[in-house]
């Protein structure tokens, strides 16, 4: 990297931050005032009106922040992780557009969210990171990065949407190609998701410090000191940050553990999509009506259908959840389990063990009754390289009590397999109970 962009970028992230936001985590989060116009734009304020954890306040009342909260914490990491990196002399040719378009892809991340959290991942949806580039390059965006940031938007949307080609300009018409050069998306990239990602650096603290929770808490100074420019992986960390990363990965598993996962946690999430896919797959819900939607105008969409399958999502706004009556490790060596990854193969088993239930009972209990949980597949990322003295190692090589068994027991101490029922339906007998775990594991009654 040349000195003279050096410079001009360290002036940039240096002197332009000006505009001070308060933020009760960070402190104050500083914006360059030319992003102002973002800040204040509809599809940015709309991040204010979805919760950041969805249903996660029922467990934990103080979670009610906001991806709008989390947004601006994500560009205050990115800020200066991108100025901890472009000091180091193996730095990669930025240019100032690319820069500012990066942070803007920070800041802008999360304008395609869906509301609720993860209660509509497994439907028939677009991507949210897809639905981000869109709007990233409609207008009011658009416009606001072309006019005053002085930015192509296409640059933030490359960034953001993966599914967006890194090596191709995507507005041959306009008469110029993006000021960032293919290389650069590609770094910017590995930069917004990895595992030392401002992403997570905000959201692991942010949502510890609302849940009340000390899981999630990161050293994250100290992080940002140990982090360097890496020519393959775009970011690398120094051999004496390996206890800190060790700490985020810990951080990581715990709050899933206890947030993200807890038991309330997963049963209102799994109603809530349970309703959605059958009211979909009714036709009383078209997937169009769930896009550019937050939290309140979903439950207005919900409240307005009249199918009895949105009750599941009306119970769960009234905190009146299903009860869970079984929970076992999730073991992915069984095929009938794998199986029912699938969610359509999984709604087919709740029928079955809806009607198993009803025989058990000797009266009918209508498949919205009964709900199956099972936690997608996640992953401890731990593919970082290391600097020593000896060069670059994979982390894998690395002194960490984070192999990669340990990282899988990890994942299957997590992961579990949940069968939970209409309160109405309680209390069940024993042998009712054994009858649908049996079925769900075996597919037998």
């Amino acid at each position: 990297m040349s000195t003279t962009q050096r410079a001009a970028v360290i002036h940039y992230l240096d002197t332009c931050f000006t505009h001070p936001v308060r933020d009760p985590l960070w402190g104050h989060i500083y914006l360059d005032p030319a992003m102002l116009p973002l800040l204040y734009s509809e599809p940015f304020q709309q991040l204010n009106r979805i919760r950041q954890l969805g249903p996660t306040f029922l467990v934990y009342p103080g979670a009610t922040h906001t991806r709008l909260n989390h947004s601006l914490g994500v560009l205050h990491m990115a800020r200066r992780l991108i100025r901890t990196l472009i000091t180091h002399e193996a730095a990669p040719d930025l240019s100032l557009e690319g820069v500012k378009g990066f942070l803007c892809a920070a800041l802008l991340h999360d304008v395609g969210h869906f509301p609720y959290t993860h209660s509509l991942k497994e439907l028939p949806l677009k991507e949210h990171e897809v639905l981000t580039g869109d709007i990233i390059r409609r207008m009011p965006l658009a416009g606001i990065l072309k006019d005053t940031l002085g930015i192509d938007p296409v640059i933030p949307a490359r960034i953001v949407d993966l599914h967006l080609p890194a090596d191709t300009c995507l507005e041959p018409d306009d008469g110029r190609n993006p000021a960032s050069s293919d290389q650069e998306i590609s770094f910017f990239r590995r930069l917004l998701s990895s595992p030392l990602d401002p992403d997570k650096l905000d959201y692991l603290n942010r949502d510890a410090y609302f849940c009340g929770v000390p899981y999630g808490t990161q050293d994250s100074d100290y992080v940002l000191s140990q982090v360097l420019p890496h020519p393959d992986a775009g970011i690398g960390l120094d051999e004496g940050g390996i206890s800190a990363l060790e700490h985020l990965l810990f951080s990581k598993y715990q709050m899933y553990r206890a947030v993200y996962w807890h038991r309330t946690v997963r049963i209102a999430t799994g109603m809530i999509k349970k309703g959605l896919y059958l009211g979909i797959r009714s036709g009383a819900l078209q997937t169009d009506q769930l896009y550019n939607l937050d939290d309140e105008s979903f439950f207005k969409l919900a409240d307005s259908c009249d199918a009895p399958e949105f009750g599941l999502i009306s119970a769960v706004q009234s905190r009146r959840l299903h009860q869970t009556i079984y929970e076992a490790p999730f073991d992915n060596t069984r095929p009938q389990l794998q199986e029912l990854c699938d969610l359509s193969r999984r709604t087919a088993m709740e029928r079955r063990l809806a009607d198993t239930l009803s025989r058990c009972l000797g009266k009918p209990v209508s498949e919205m009754h009964l709900l199956i949980d099972i936690p997608e597949a996640i992953s401890f990322e731990v593919d970082i390289p290391v600097r020593t003295a000896d060069g670059w190692i994979p982390y894998s090589r690395a002194r960490s009590v984070f192999t990669p068994q340990v990282v899988r027991d990890f994942t299957e101490t997590l992961r579990l397999v949940r069968i939970a029922v209409d309160p109405r339906v309680l209390p069940l007998p024993e042998t009712a109970i054994t009858a649908l775990a049996t079925e769900l594991q075996h597919g037998v009654a």
